[in-house]
């Protein structure tokens, strides 16, 4: 039997074991806790980087500004990403709206851009292309002609009889009409045109044909055969010709002029008045559009050309991004890579709208972001939706 000395000393050990297995128990739960927050990635996050995925496209000079923004800006959007999925690079080659479609009806690009619609025969020959609406622009009249200040005045009848080869100098009967008050130089125009398959092209002589009787339907497209002028390739390189070429003339996109500081005409419009080309009246324009056919379906006759109203530019035109509705029946895609693309595209017409307008291009209206949405919904990989 244990003495009165011995129980004093048991009871006070039991405080000490007690405080031991607690202190054990503490150590255990953290370590559990621990393990679980290294499992979850809260604790010592993997620094292995992502994937990397390339999509491939090529066409329309015309949006170039535009699609070089967003390249720049999208593969920082993925890299930055916490949700899965892979650092995107969007390559695009800017070669021409005829070019690059081509390419996607070869099918050795992910997807083109073009300002012209296709064609009846081009559908054709390429079943399931979607014509997704990605920006508006405004096609110019620019000049290099010292005594000119900006905004020159140029009607659509004008314009066409200086490309005609018919107006061939600066003070002809013509301009002076426009131009009450100024004087002006008696010296020979200097007409640039495209040299490539162009969307701008196929959109500045769909004008020109509604403006002047004589420029009938044989000189309207891509690639015409010009009555007067020297080609350059792309919007930059008309830009550039007209700019080195003094007394020039040339049809060039709104973004590079505004970037290469320009000269560009007043254009009179459907209601007789004379608009300049800024974002505010390209967007006038286009706020004429009304039913937009389905992004599947026929847009070879759509168009924003001349638009009633008093601030609308009436040179003005929706250009757009083509992409297969089945993308597996590209071999250049698999499903990890076609995912990709109906995520690129998805933030172009939401997101990417927001570097627009800084490069001259309004944003798209509501009713084109829907139609867009609805485009890229359809999209599938082996009958797989992709954007829900």
């Amino acid at each position: 039997m244990a003495t009165t000395e011995e129980m004093e000393k048991l009871q006070r050990g039991r405080p000490g074991r007690s405080r031991l297995l607690i202190v054990v128990a503490v150590l255990l739960i953290a370590v559990a806790l621990i393990a679980v927050a290294v499992y979850a990635g809260w604790l010592f996050p993997s620094n292995s980087p992502k994937a990397k995925i390339a999509l491939n496209g090529a066409g329309a000079t015309f949006p170039c500004p535009l699609i070089t923004a967003w390249s720049s800006q999208y593969v920082n959007v993925t890299r930055a990403s916490t949700t899965p999925g892979p650092q995107v690079t969007v390559n695009y080659n800017c070669i021409g709206s005829g070019a690059g479609i081509t390419q996607i009806t070869s099918k050795t690009v992910d997807f083109a851009g073009t300002d012209a619609p296709l064609k009846p025969s081009e559908r054709a020959g390429a079943p399931n292309l979607l014509h997704i609406p990605e920006t508006i622009g405004a096609v110019t009249a620019s000049y290099n002609v010292v005594e000119f200040s900006t905004g020159i005045k140029l009607s659509g009848y004008t314009l066409a009889e200086i490309f005609r080869g018919t107006i061939t100098q600066w003070n002809s009967p013509n301009i002076s009409a426009d131009n009450t008050g100024i004087t002006l130089p008696a010296r020979s125009i200097q007409v640039v045109h495209r040299s490539d398959s162009s969307g701008t092209t196929f959109v500045f002589t769909s004008y020109l044909h509604l403006a002047n009787p004589w420029w009938n339907a044989s000189l309207v497209g891509k690639a015409i055969n010009w009555p007067v002028g020297i080609g350059a390739q792309g919007n930059a390189g008309v830009a550039g010709k007209i700019q080195t070429t003094p007394d020039a003339i040339g049809y060039v996109e709104l973004a590079y002029t505004v970037q290469n500081n320009m000269k560009v005409a007043q254009i009179k419009n459907h209601d007789g008045q004379w608009v300049a080309p800024t974002l505010a009246t390209t967007a006038a324009a286009a706020a004429a559009l009304a039913s937009p056919p389905s992004p599947g379906g026929d847009w070879a006759n759509v168009s924003i050309l001349d638009q009633p109203g008093a601030t609308s530019y009436p040179i003005a035109t929706l250009t757009y991004l083509l992409v297969y509705k089945e993308l597996n029946v590209l071999t250049t895609l698999n499903q990890t890579k076609a995912q990709a693309l109906v995520d690129f595209l998805w933030w172009a017409v939401h997101g990417g709208q927001d570097l627009s307008e800084a490069l001259s291009y309004p944003k798209l209206a509501a009713g084109l972001v829907t139609l867009d949405e609805g485009a890229i919904r359809s999209i599938t990989f082996n009958g797989q939706t992709l954007h829900s």
